[in-house]
């Protein structure tokens, strides 16, 4: 199939032609479910430099940020274990506690949103479509975040990684499937990492990955995504043509 054999072409270079070559057939997508750092808003190097110095607080050899662009997505107990296998549980409770309070003094400066972040949701919404968040942050963070940016009514639902399973678990996008009252194959879901991916696999939901975040385009396509987008216009795009 002609619209399948694009797909699987490298993202990178090849957007014109993909459109060119055949336009995706339209969907039933009614929620667009988004991961939120690394995917909307450009906070990758805040992670990691809070990580690491919670790391040093700790007397512990710090992650590269590399590795801990790794993690991102995941739950920040996991993400933690991940990067420091070794950990008491009185250690990880202090990284964790560590890991917050760097990030709640860093955040006096938010962090931005990626470039055509804010024009792409208004236009989501204005042609009535739910959006959702899903995110490895804590709903303290999420809320705080939200109030920063004074977001929060951009979107009708969110799940954080306290409140249920972490990615790559199904669990976030079918509580968000429930509350909604949708199907499946009525949401899709946009994330830059393969948790994210893995996550929507396993709830039965298409998805879109994103290569400006966290984990490269070789890595998500190992996932099978509808397709990868390397800027928020190309995803813009791509959104018009699907739903």
């Amino acid at each position: 199939m002609a619209f399948a054999a694009a797909l699987k072409r490298p993202c990178r270079g090849s957007w014109r032609r993909f459109w060119e070559d055949c336009r995706p057939p339209m969907s039933d997508y009614k929620l667009i479910v988004f991961d939120w750092d690394g995917t909307l808003m450009d906070s990758l190097s805040r992670i990691a430099d809070c990580m690491q110095a919670a790391a040093r607080d700790l007397g512990l050899e710090p992650a590269t940020e590399q590795q801990v662009h790794g993690v991102v997505g995941l739950a920040l107990d996991l993400a933690i274990q991940q990067l420091h296998p070794a950990l008491a549980p009185e250690q990880l409770l202090g990284m964790q506690e560590r890991y917050a309070q760097h990030y709640v003094t860093a955040e006096t400066t938010p962090s931005p949103f990626y470039q055509g972040v804010p024009e792409l949701l208004t236009e989501l919404r204005q042609r009535g479509k739910l959006l959702s968040v899903a995110t490895g942050k804590s709903r303290k963070g999420l809320e705080r975040v939200f109030a920063a940016h004074a977001v929060g009514h951009w979107f009708h639902s969110s799940r954080c990684a306290d409140e249920t399973r972490s990615k790559p678990e199904p669990d976030m996008l079918l509580e968000i499937l429930d509350y909604h009252g949708m199907k499946p194959r009525q949401a899709l879901m946009v994330g830059d990492t393969t948790f994210d991916l893995e996550m929507a696999r396993r709830a039965g939901v298409d998805a879109v990955g994103v290569t400006w975040g966290a984990h490269d385009i070789t890595r998500l396509q190992r996932h099978r995504p509808q397709t990868c987008v390397d800027s928020v216009q190309q995803l813009a795009t791509w959104l018009q043509q699907v739903v």
